[in-house]
Formats: structure tokens, C-alpha cells, sequence
């Protein structure tokens, strides 16, 4: 039973501290001079090539056909992806991994306005699923505000191992910019959600709508970055940090987030895999203060237990309500980044 429980467990684990990796990474990047456009052209790129041989291998039998239709879909879940991804990572280049991990946990609450908005969901006052998810959609947003706006005093400050990387990491710091950013591409991501949810069911294979999604983000970020960028030193892989996170954001971003947690929803279902968002908080702060020289506020720490509290009572809610969707859910696991978005196939929250 002891190993049954964990090797999840320790999955989950692994993944988490994979996406703060994840997010740190992009920040270095961007810091020492790639544009986050310019960073979400290649790690999708380059995700797409590693998705290409998995996604045709493993759906040959059971492939639905692949129509006009079906590509116009996958073009628009690239498009809400490009925008997640580009907010998703200024936002985290104008404020911390920190505030980014905190931030995600707001994607159950929008996701959960935004189908109610669309009638995907119905809202009934007097059942107690319907008032917890409400009650936390409403504590989460009360609490992103708190995190973006207030800051207060210090409460943990430790030198840093790596002193010469922090003053690049704060170079550009705008706390309330990039929750702003933070919150936009929160947005993008349950947008995100609802209409991959209605893929999903008219083309059930979920390694290839990963592909194509990673595709279209490819061209779109591209279409950007051609008219964004004239620059040609910013397409450089010098310094090696940059070359280094695109290969971590598409390996790590991609193949190993996606199979863990994969493997440990089939596993233990996606109530547990969600009990282990908050945990990525948690890590970006050690690893933020004891690694970047990084100071942790009161206001983060209040806010984010405001936050989490409210991804909680929307979990239990859904978890009550019996409609957590096993295809949906943990898409907040990722990213994030996918942020976040790359690793939501069959892992997001409706």
C-alpha cells in the first residue's frame, strides 16, 4: 500500500519542481536578452518535433479523421495558447516564479466563471458544490489582488548561492506589470480549457491535438517575433542559459511533465494530482530564497494561503459535484506555463 501511494506521490513531486524549473529557466533567459516571444518560438518548436513521432505512433488505430474543421479548432486552442504562453512568461519576467506559481492557482475559479458564462455549467445557489466553487473563485481572485498589490514587509532573506544571477533576474522587476501580465495569461489558460474541452470530444486523441496545438503556437509566435523583433542577436543561443532553457522548457515542459502526471492521474485519479498544485508555491520559494537571493513578503504569503484556500474550496466543489473531468483537469499542473499551456492535453480543468 506504502508504494502504491508513493511512487505518485513522489511523481507529482518531480513535476512540480520541474514546472518552477521551468518557469526560472524562461526568466534567465529572458534576463540575459531572449524575448519571451522569441522563447516561445523555440521551445514549442522544438516540442513539436519531439510530440511528431509519439503522436502519430500511438493513435494509428484509433485516429479520428483529420478535417478543415478540426484543424480550424486547433488553430484557435494555438492561438489562446501563443497569447497564455507570451503574457504567461513577461508576466513572470517582470515579477518571480513565485508570483507566477501562486497566480496559476487561480485557473479553476476562471475556468469555472467562464463556463458558467457559456452555460457549460450550471450555477444553483442552493447546492453546496455550486457555493464552494463560487465562494472560491471569489477568495482566489480577493487573494491574486492581495499578492499583486501588496507587498509588505520582508520576511525571508538569504544571499544568494547564485549572486551574480540575481541582480539579472531583478533587473526589470515591476511587481504589480507582471501580475497584471500573470492574471492575463490565467485568463487565456481557462479560455484555454473551455474550448479544449469541446475538442477533445469531437477528436479524442490527445497526443495529437498536443502536437498540433504545439504547432500552430510554433507558426503564430513566429509571426510575432518576425514583426516584434528585428534584431537578429536576439535569435542567439549565446549565453548558453538561453539554449539550455529551450531544451529544458520543451523536454521538461513536455515528455516529462505530460507522462508523470499522465501516470499518476490514471494512477490516483485527479483530485490527488490537483492536491499537489499548491506545492509548486511552495518550492519556487526555496528555491527563489536560498538559490536567487530572492526576498519573500508578507503579502505573497498571505496572499498565496488566500489563493490556495480558494483553489481548495473549488476543488471540493467539482470533487463533490462528481464532474471533475479525468481529460481536463491538470492542466494547471503545467504549466504552464505552459506554461504553461503546452502540457493541458488531457490534464486541464474544465
Amino acid at each position: 500500500m506504502g508504494k502504491e501511494i508513493g511512487l505518485p506521490v513522489g511523481g507529482m513531486v518531480m513535476a512540480e519542481c520541474a514546472q518552477v524549473g521551468l518557469m526560472i529557466t524562461g526568466k534567465a533567459a529572458m534576463s540575459h536578452g531572449m524575448p519571451n516571444f522569441i522563447f516561445v518560438f523555440y521551445s514549442n518548436a522544438l516540442a513539436s518535433l519531439i510530440l511528431f513521432p509519439s503522436s502519430f505512433l500511438f493513435h494509428r488505430s484509433d485516429r479520428p479523421p483529420l478535417t478543415f474543421s478540426i484543424l480550424c479548432w486547433f488553430f484557435l486552442l494555438g492561438l489562446l495558447g501563443c497569447f497564455a504562453q507570451i503574457f504567461g512568461y513577461a508576466g513572470i519576467y517582470y515579477s518571480s516564479p513565485t508570483l507566477g506559481t501562486a497566480m496559476l492557482n487561480l485557473i479553476p475559479g476562471l475556468t469555472f466563471i467562464l463556463a458558467v458564462a457559456f452555460r457549460m455549467e450550471k450555477l444553483n445557489l442552493r447546492n453546496s458544490s455550486s457555493q464552494a466553487k463560487l465562494l472560491g473563485t471569489i477568495v482566489s481572485i480577493v487573494g491574486a489582488f492581495i499578492v499583486t498589490f501588496y507587498k509588505g514587509p520582508s520576511l525571508l532573506r538569504i544571499t544568494s548561492i547564485s549572486s551574480s544571477l540575481h541582480p539579472l533576474l531583478m533587473l526589470h522587476s515591476n511587481w504589480v506589470a507582471g501580475g497584471f501580465l500573470l492574471a492575463v495569461d490565467c485568463m487565456c489558460a481557462s479560455a484555454w480549457l473551455i474550448i479544449q474541452a469541446s475538442v477533445l470530444k469531437k477528436f479524442p486523441a490527445e497526443l495529437t491535438v498536443v502536437f498540433y496545438y504545439c504547432f500552430f503556437v510554433t507558426l503564430q509566435s513566429g509571426i510575432v517575433c518576425l514583426v516584434m523583433e528585428s534584431d537578429l542577436s536576439a535569435w542567439s543561443f549565446k549565453p548558453y542559459v538561453r539554449l539550455v532553457a529551450v531544451l529544458y522548457s520543451a523536454v521538461f515542459g513536455s515528455a516529462f511533465q505530460l507522462g508523470v502526471s499522465t501516470w499518476c492521474l490514471h494512477r490516483t485519479g485527479p483530485v490527488f494530482v490537483a492536491m499537489f498544485k499548491p506545492l509548486g508555491f511552495v518550492v519556487s520559494v526555496v528555491i527563489g530564497v536560498i538559490f536567487l537571493g530572492d526576498t519573500f513578503y508578507l503579502g505573497s504569503l498571505v496572499g498565496a494561503i488566500i489563493i490556495v484556500t480558494g483553489f481548495y474550496s473549488v476543488m471540493w466543489g467539482k470533487a463533490k459535484e462528481g464532474k471533475v473531468d479525468t481529460h481536463t483537469l491538470g492542466t494547471t499542473l503545467e504549466s504552464s506555463s505552459q506554461k504553461v499551456a503546452l502540457l493541458s492535453n488531457d490534464l486541464g480543468e474544465s
